[in-house]
């Protein structure tokens, strides 16, 4: 039977579940896995519904007659075929440590999605991306041309009908025009420390000044730099024995897992914005294995 995920979000108020759960049950869906969350603070409600569907199911009849129950209150939803693997385009400069991770999970299954193009500023990993047979597109940064080349950035994003960007550590802003064009679209990952060290050579800082945890986080890109809406997050420990060197590897350790939760949480529709925040959904039962196969 195939599998589908429905995704709900709408103003919260009795009767929501048991609306979608009578809908899904008139067409012979049988519910997998549900999870919900009601914001007692927005009043927002938010669900995705893993469902199975017979084989003959009309999913234009199916989705027509649900949008009849969405209107009665008001909700912003989909249906996703759970088959569909999400068409994703990389970019990244000269650190490839998130690029070569997200490479592997694509290669061996674990992370199933479409990768349509990638996409940078400098030429390091051109052999690496052609050898895997994805479309490399190198398109150079300078203050002069940056709006031609974003424009040209635009216009491969749209011809590959990507729907997800991932900032791999591409180290180029993007400008606000483009943040909100691809608005909840764009996921970027940035080390994490405490307290706050910007600019270069951050772990560097952040050893000089004795830190015991650095970390990673995901989120979404906004036109506010690093604030937008957090996906995913994760911490290690050092210690004073640890070098700076050692921070830069345990950082990009962590930085690669981070990010590859994040996006996995994304392509498998677990994530909603919540105003600046998210609500992200945990792995249906039998973990990252049951989204692979479904």
């Amino acid at each position: 039977m195939p599998n589908f995920a429905l995704t709900v979000s709408c103003v919260s108020t009795i009767g929501i579940v048991a609306a979608i759960s009578t809908c899904l049950a008139e067409h012979d869906c049988n519910i997998t896995d549900s999870a919900q969350f009601d914001d007692p603070i927005t009043g927002a409600f938010f669900t995705r519904v893993s469902f199975k569907a017979p084989d003959a199911m009309d999913m234009d009849d199916l989705r027509a007659r649900f949008n009849e129950t969405a209107a009665q209150f008001e909700m912003d939803w989909a249906i996703h075929d759970q088959a569909t693997k999400m068409k994703v385009a990389i970019m990244v400069s000269r650190f490839g440590h998130c690029l070569n991770d997200l490479l592997y999970r694509w290669r061996i299954g674990a992370l199933p999605i479409d990768i349509v193009a990638v996409i940078s500023n400098h030429t390091d990993y051109q052999k690496l991306v052609v050898n895997h047979d994805i479309p490399f597109h190198h398109i150079k940064v300078t203050k002069e041309n940056k709006p031609d080349a974003e424009a040209r950035i635009m216009q491969v994003i749209e011809e590959s009908d990507a729907e997800l960007v991932v900032l791999a550590r591409y180290m180029q802003i993007l400008s606000d025009q483009m943040c909100r064009k691809m608005s909840g679209r764009i996921i970027n990952i940035h080390h994490s420390f405490l307290p706050s060290f910007k600019g270069a050579n951050p772990y560097k800082q952040a050893f000089e000044r004795g830190v015991k945890l650095i970390g990673a986080t995901a989120h979404y890109v906004t036109a506010d730099l690093d604030e937008g809406p957090i996906i995913e997050q994760d911490t290690i420990r050092v210690t004073h024995a640890q070098s700076a060197s050692d921070y830069v590897t345990l950082g990009r350790d962590v930085e690669a897992q981070v990010f590859a939760r994040a996006i996995h949480a994304h392509i498998h529709h677990r994530v909603f914005q919540n105003g600046d925040k998210t609500v992200v959904f945990p792995a249906s039962p039998g973990g990252y294995a049951s989204e692979r196969l479904g």
